[in-house]
């Protein structure tokens, strides 16, 4: 079963947002230093100003991150790797993958704003989200 199939059922697209919500969570909670403490201070004021907004984000980009995914998962496949094994070893790869949808979205944004605020996040981006690579694995893994 690819990833978008596993997407068309809604109980599990709903487990699987979640999921990736609180791995996005976690994530800015072990953030560390002064980066890490901008990234919990811009995470805290878009979730107070707009309530839901990172569920919505991950609700709109799900079906675009698992057609870049997919690819990838299949190589883990074709290797008789699990998914959380490969992505581990693999984390550039999967980030770049993951980016590149993001900066399609940015990059087609109509507002000034957001594509500002992502040009000067975009520079840690990849760091940070090698860094929840293996948990986006696990996630693959329970629902493949």
């Amino acid at each position: 079963m690819n990833l978008n199939d596993v997407l068309n059922d809604d109980a599990t697209r709903t487990s699987i947002v979640e999921e990736v919500c609180q791995l996005v969570e976690d994530e800015v909670t072990k953030q560390r230093g002064l980066s890490g403490v901008a990234v919990k201070a811009g995470y805290k004021v878009v979730q107070s100003v707009r309530p839901g907004f990172v569920r919505n984000v991950v609700q709109s980009l799900l079906p675009e991150f698992a057609a870049a995914l997919e690819p990838i998962r299949k190589k883990a496949v074709a290797q008789g790797k699990s998914v959380s094994d490969y992505f581990d070893t693999h984390s550039e790869e999967v980030a770049e993958a993951l980016l590149a949808v993001t900066d399609g979205r940015a990059s087609s944004s109509q507002h000034g704003a957001v594509k500002r605020a992502y040009s000067k996040l975009r520079g840690s981006a990849r760091k940070n989200v090698e860094s929840a690579v293996p948990g986006l694995g696990r996630i693959v893994d329970r629902y493949t």
